[in-house]
């Protein structure tokens, strides 16, 4: 792909905001390729509202390509806004660009947030910055989520919780005595992604529902 030749940052702008969803792209390129501090409010901005995930893509790495100490601040003042896509992206580049600044923004309200896809986006971001030493609170902060949403909401938060290592294990223990069968089953499941990471995880719920309602092991 070609990048957008440009005289000056007000043509890339122009062409950020582009109907064609290719121009949006080849802007986004040009931004990172040529990467212009004075740009950073405007692709963090244009992360909010972009329509395309390709172009959404891209403009996260364009972000990566710039400083961090004035990306971050940016970003996170995006993890307050209205917009859920905008609190989404500004999560989801934090992760990417993984600048420890950003951890005391992961707040328990983000990491518990009514949107599916900022509270996933949260999940990983958190699994990215968390301290050393704080593995075991951000386990048992996750873990209170367990059971939530669908098949792609349920595997981003073990995935999360798996990034985190063997330190999830009496968690997941804890999770695993709930007498609420969906809570059981994502733990179980988790369990098995943290031993085996190639699992099938949807067929470890299954399995982990099936062992619930018989209250035993099942027989071959």
């Amino acid at each position: 792909m070609v990048p957008i030749k440009h005289a000056n940052p007000q043509d890339l702008v122009n062409a950020l905001a582009a109907d064609d969803s290719s121009i949006r792209l080849k802007a986004a390129l040009a931004a990172g390729t040529d990467p212009d501090p004075a740009l950073a409010d405007i692709l963090v901005a244009r992360c909010g509202v972009e329509t395309d995930f390709y172009v959404r893509d891209m403009l996260t790495w364009a972000l990566t390509r710039l400083p961090s100490d004035i990306t971050v601040p940016l970003l996170r003042a995006e993890l307050s806004a209205v917009n859920a896509q905008a609190r989404s992206q500004a999560l989801h580049t934090l992760s990417k660009i993984g600048d420890a600044a950003a951890w005391p923004a992961i707040t328990r309200s983000l990491l518990r947030d009514a949107d599916d896809e900022v509270a996933r986006s949260a999940w990983r971001a958190a699994a990215v910055l968390v301290p050393e030493g704080q593995e075991r609170d951000l386990a048992e902060e996750l873990a209170a989520q367990l059971g939530r949403g669908d098949r792609e909401v349920q595997l981003s938060l073990s995935r999360a919780l798996v990034a985190l290592g063997d330190v999830i294990e009496p968690t997941l223990r804890a999770a695993m005595a709930s007498p609420d069968p969906g809570v059981h089953a994502h733990a179980k499941a988790t369990e098995q992604l943290l031993r085996d990471p190639d699992a099938a995880f949807e067929l470890a719920v299954h399995q982990a529902k099936r062992i619930f309602a018989l209250g035993r092991e099942p027989e071959d």
